[in-house]
């Protein structure tokens, strides 16, 4: 009996974890870039899998489709204004109106940066100039507003805030990144603040925060410009920090939680650290470090026992073995990229265009099946996604949407 209730537990928490996330999060129900969808195809047509349509009408931007509620959400730059189109599943534009101001800079890469985060009928945007607002999808209204430089003592970055928002019961987090408000918890209805956190005190750093539970105990996590802080999401308080920096202070990529072990990298160089949470969840230890894997802005996948990522300076792409550090396979198969998982199979979009399925297999990378995209404009660096068989990439001002089934 002692045995069935430990089992029962293990599955009960399991499913507590998931559920207390938004299903829409950002790279998945978890956010570690691992998609539910199965029937999918294990090889691609010649030609690659077939355009069911494309939207070419979308502005500058790098944001994922957000697709919930049998509707696609996703923000696009005309102008100097950020609008957020709504489409039916068959493509067609349902509704389109501006949150406001975005980056629209050239030297800073115009175009909205952090995905829309639903919950229910409120969506949630924040723009490149840190201005956060939660809409009314039916009305269009907006329902409240935080500028987090002027309300929470912030300050913009160099290219600008990014961030893919976290939501958490009633509370909507978000990281400033000021010195007294380092991290806010947010009510998501009113926006009235629930509680705030100095961290470490250091300016946001391009990062989105993941939430895990480590042996009963609830962290909230993430990357700022110098170091990676773990807080405790009921009242904000520090449980630990571990000191991570590069010469850009630029880690783009959300952290990754496996075991009693989380995984922080960022590219130029630096690469990635996997830190040890002890038992208690008040402090952490350096396993190992690996230099050469440093994924930019393209995120990674830990499968199986290894983790696969393209570098930035070392243009190539990895398998890290995830117990000791040491690069299993480099292969230069394709060209750096962003990186996802379904149904045990590798989904890469690359700097060139590049739309390939790949298997991982042991810590082998081995190109089953490659396509080009050749819709849209700018850079190729919007994150893939996934929902009932359908495969989303964005390329600047076009949506394409791929049947994967």
């Amino acid at each position: 009996m002692r045995k069935i209730f430990v089992v029962l537990f293990a599955v009960l928490l399991g499913f507590s974890e998931l559920s207390a996330q938004v299903i829409n999060n950002w790279r998945g129900p978890n956010r570690d870039g691992k998609y539910p969808d199965t029937g999918l195809l294990k090889v691609w047509p010649e030609t690659g899998p077939t355009l069911k349509w494309s939207y070419e009408t979308l502005g500058k931007g790098f944001t994922s489709p957000t697709v919930v509620n049998g509707k696609i959400y996703i923000t696009g730059l005309e102008g100097e204004e950020g609008y957020l189109h709504i489409l039916s599943l068959d493509g067609k534009l349902l509704k389109k109106f501006t949150y406001g101001k975005d980056v629209f800079s050239p030297s800073g890469f115009p175009g909205p940066r952090s995905s829309p985060l639903l919950d229910g009928k409120l969506c949630y945007l924040v723009s490149g100039f840190g201005k956060l607002v939660c809409l009314d999808t039916e009305t269009e209204k907006v329902v409240w507003s935080k500028d987090l430089f002027a309300d929470f003592d912030g300050k913009n970055v160099t290219f600008n805030f990014t961030e893919n928002m976290l939501i958490d019961g009633d509370k909507l987090y978000i990281s400033p990144g000021g010195v007294v408000n380092n991290v806010v918890a947010l009510n998501k209805k009113t926006g009235v603040i629930i509680w705030t956190s100095p961290g470490k005190g250091d300016l946001s750093a391009y990062c989105s925060p993941i939430l895990i539970t480590h042996n009963g105990k609830r962290m909230f996590i993430n990357m700022m410009a110098k170091n990676v802080i773990a807080l405790d999401p009921a009242n904000g308080k520090l449980l630990w920090s571990f000191p991570y920096k590069n010469q850009t202070s630029i880690h783009p990529n959300a952290p990754i939680y496996f075991n009693g072990d989380v995984y922080v990298f960022s590219g130029y160089g630096y690469g990635g650290r996997k830190l040890t949470i002890n038992p208690e969840g008040t402090g952490v230890t350096q396993a190992w470090s690996n230099t050469t894997a440093d994924s930019q802005v393209g995120g990674a996948v830990l499968y199986d026992g290894y983790i696969y990522c393209s570098g930035d300076r070392n243009r190539k792409w990895f398998s890290v073995d995830w117990k000791t550090g040491l690069n299993k396979q480099e292969t230069t198969m394709l060209d750096k990229g962003t990186v996802i998982l379904a149904e045990n199979l590798l989904y890469i979009y690359t700097e060139k265009g590049e739309l390939a399925l790949v298997q991982p297999d042991a810590g082998n990378l081995k190109l089953i099946s490659k396509t080009m995209i050749t819709k849209g404009s700018d850079q190729h660096w919007a994150h893939l996604v996934i929902n009932n068989g359908t495969l989303y990439v964005r390329h600047g001002n076009a949506l394409m949407a791929f049947n994967i089934k």
